[in-house]
């Protein structure tokens, strides 16, 4: 039996859908009503976990789960030893920099030296500044960041975005793109290697299911 860590939030319905198209049914994450974390397939071939989405690649790199699937934006920022081998192309959104309508700045670099900078992927944030070699703080925030410059607390954020349409809505805009993200296939290098429970099977069965709609 092979363990699937699934993420919870926006990329939930699409992960359980394309499981489903290959055999793995767990879709019992979507009732309102239950609040198991841990079912198995009806087929009792796999077990899935319903984890946070920061959570899915550490799950698969400590071996509690052989599979996962998780944004690439969640992998730039945890660094997770797991071997990435499918873009299943959904959940597409852009991990940007973004201020003020009404700040002076339209680009990263000019940005004053030290500037302050609100996150919730302070990893992906400081590498991008360190790339730009501008020193800036990156103030840790767990939620809500377009508050930073709102606020006065910071002169930017970086965060992920989709639509838009919540930094329109805040009085924000984007002032780059540093990297896009989709959701991605990840798995434990050592049960890849040793085939647990049939892994190679089930990914393979994905990729010929996302290279069928490409």
């Amino acid at each position: 039996m092979i363990t699937v860590a699934l993420p919870k939030g926006a990329l939930l319905e699409d992960s359980i859908q394309l499981l489903q198209e290959v055999g793995l049914d767990f879709s019992a994450f979507l009732d309102s009503s239950n609040r198991q974390l841990q079912i198995d397939d009806p087929t009792h071939t796999a077990k899935g976990l319903l984890v946070r989405a920061q959570d899915v690649p550490v799950y698969v790199e400590y071996g509690q789960a052989q599979l996962g699937i998780v944004g690439y934006d969640v992998l730039r920022e945890k660094k997770s030893q797991v071997a990435c081998l499918v873009d299943l192309k959904f959940g597409k959104c852009r991990m940007s920099v973004a201020v003020k309508q009404s700040s002076p700045f339209r680009s990263p670099v000019e940005l004053p030296l030290h500037s302050r900078v609100a996150s919730k992927f302070v990893h992906c944030a400081s590498e991008y500044f360190e790339s730009l070699d501008l020193p800036v703080e990156i103030i840790p925030l767990s939620g809500s960041v377009e508050l930073g410059p709102i606020t006065g607390m910071s002169e930017a954020i970086v965060d992920l975005v989709s639509t838009g349409r919540t930094l329109k809505q805040n009085g924000l805009i984007e002032i780059e793109v540093l990297f896009e993200s989709t959701a991605q296939l990840i798995v434990h290098p050592l049960s890849y290697r040793v085939n647990t429970g049939g892994l190679k099977t089930v990914v393979e069965k994905v990729r010929s299911k996302i290279l069928a709609l490409v």
